[in-house]
């Protein structure tokens, strides 16, 4: 539980306040659409930049976001988007990509954000299961979206707009689209509970599902982040892709305390720092990655930094890179449904290092739960339920993943954590069976679909192993046909069949053969704990990355 740093009294005191303050800020907010935010800091900040496309050469001020982005939408509606469209987006990190999203958001449209890894398996599963009627798609990407099979329905091949230079004229290319289009503002209805994003995050059923997104969602969680500490940040620094929910969310945050948002091309843990200090930092969320090898490499840590966020640091990364930087941080526990659920104020900076993700967000409700539904006594290992405004509206399309998961409007976030008695609290574990590589999410299931494709595979089980850099690694168990040896070639046929169906960084790293995968007698489902139990998981598996048997 939380260290004898402060006294019981103290930590009650400040927990006191720090929900006092939660409930003025809450009083405060203001609803606000995404266009009207973009809008107002237009007039308010016109000339400043508002973001830095630094790898590109390529920024923006706020009123040139507002007017580019007001362009965009009127060129999208001549080439037929209406509100309520739905407009498959698959760009990397460059400055038509928030350009665009700010577009969208002031026609009412929805965008569904492509991961640019995607197979074009996934990226006809996505396009198909939301019912696109438009696509943007970049010119480094379009080999794998053209090479869908089959084409999504809804999707008409002459509402395909291409970004950048593609030879031929296989699809209209955006600049063609903005000949001649004036950026006057679009009138549009747009409410707060219209849907603006469908984003697509793994779970258990298999495949992705997607994240039904407000215009409140995103004003909530931008002003749970924007509002957390008593001084605004002038440079913000984002270097995910921008179809991950984070940078998105990292730009709104800079919009509402107008100021710039450096967007670097992806995440190089090399290179970050570098960044950091060429670009003068004020806030950024930091990967643990990065602060190990800061220390692990002796980095000077003088840089301009005043707060960072991170998720998930041991408490001995938290204390060494705290030493070094002489910065603040900040852990907090949040997903793509309900934005933060926690977050650790300032006001416990003595806390820092506790492991714990902190009390209860702004406009958040929190319970632990039992397996039986009943509520957790404190300091027991229960499963978090959420509910407050904004939080995601549900799954899109899938009626059984929203009614097994919603309990009235609690959502079942499947994540395990314990709460003290001042409301601290630790994640614990999930129950979701899912592998988290990096920064990305993987349902095993979604591996295990794949590669049970292939026909000398009788089975197959997928699970995590512990990995320094990465987190955890993907490991499957495989079961293969009778008379079939589990040889290098037997490896070389999974890994073909998975590269070509798989994003990257699903492709298993570890690939382990087994006589018959352990069940139980009665429901004969795999027994993952049992695989997961061994002294040493990487022993008589094939190293992919490596390329040998270890």
């Amino acid at each position: 539980m939380i260290a004898t740093k402060l006294t019981k009294s103290e930590l009650q005191e400040r927990v006191a306040n720090v929900l006092r303050r939660t409930e003025a800020l809450e009083s405060a907010y203001e609803t606000i659409t995404i266009g009207e935010l973009v809008s107002r800091r237009a007039r308010t900040h016109g000339s400043k930049t508002a973001i830095d496309v630094f790898d590109r050469g390529e920024r923006a001020t706020y009123s040139e976001m507002d007017r580019s982005s007001n362009k965009y939408a009127r060129a999208l509606q001549a080439f037929g988007v209406r509100k309520g469209d739905h407009i498959g987006v698959m760009l990397p990190n460059r400055i038509e990509f928030p350009i665009l999203w700010f577009a969208i958001a002031k026609l009412g449209a929805v965008m569904i954000p492509i991961n640019m890894r995607y197979t074009p398996r996934e990226i006809e599963y996505v396009l198909s299961d939301t019912r696109a009627e438009f696509a943007v798609v970049d010119e480094s990407a379009w080999s794998a979206f053209s090479g869908m099979d089959p084409w999504p329905q809804d999707l008409g091949k002459e509402r395909v707009i291409s970004v950048g230079q593609l030879s031929g004229r296989t699809a209209t290319n955006l600049n063609q689209l903005l000949n001649g289009i004036d950026g006057s503002p679009v009138e549009e209805d747009i409410q707060p509970d219209d849907l603006l994003n469908i984003q697509y995050t793994s779970g258990t059923t298999g495949f992705p599902k997607g994240c039904m997104l407000t215009h409140d969602y995103f004003g909530v969680f931008s002003f749970q982040g924007a509002c957390w500490d008593e001084q605004p940040y002038q440079r913000y620094l984002s270097v995910q892709p921008f179809f991950y929910i984070d940078p998105p969310i990292h730009l709104l945050n800079s919009y509402r305390q107008g100021g710039t948002l450096y967007l670097g091309p992806q995440l190089s843990s090399t290179r970050f720092l570098g960044w950091l200090k060429q670009h003068r930092i004020e806030w950024c969320q930091v990967p643990q990655l990065v602060a190990r090898q800061a220390e692990a490499a002796n980095e000077d840590g003088a840089t301009c930094l005043k707060q960072t966020l991170n998720w998930g640091w041991s408490p001995d990364t938290v204390r060494q890179f705290r030493k070094r930087f002489r910065v603040g941080t900040q852990e907090a526990y949040g997903m793509t449904e309900i934005g933060f659920g926690t977050r650790m104020a300032n006001d416990f900076d003595e806390l820092a290092d506790s492991g714990s993700v902190g009390i209860c967000a702004p406009f958040r409700a929190l319970r632990l739960m039992n397996e039986d539904g009943s509520p957790t006594r404190v300091g027991d290992v229960g499963e978090l339920w959420v509910r407050g405004r904004g939080i995601f509206k549900g799954y899109w399309d899938k009626p059984d993943a929203n009614a097994a998961l919603f309990e009235g409007d609690w959502f079942k976030t499947g994540d395990l954590m314990h709460r003290d008695e001042f409301g601290f609290h630790w994640l614990v574990g999930r129950t979701k069976d899912m592998i988290r590589r990096s920064s990305e999410n993987i349902a095993a299931r979604e591996v295990e679909t794949v590669i049970r494709e292939i026909p000398e595979i009788v089975d197959v089980a997928a699970v995590p192993v512990r990995d320094v850099k990465r987190g955890e690694e993907v490991k499957i168990h495989v079961e293969l046909s009778e008379g079939v040896t589990p040889d290098n070639q037997v490896v070389e046929r999974i890994l073909e069949h998975a590269r070509a169906h798989l994003a990257s960084f699903k492709v298993p790293r570890y690939i382990a053969f087994t006589p018959s995968l352990p069940r139980t007698a009665t429901s004969n489902k795999v027994l993952k704990r049992e695989l997961m139990a061994v002294s040493d998981p990487f022993a008589g598996t094939y190293d992919t990355e490596e390329r040998r048997w270890r």
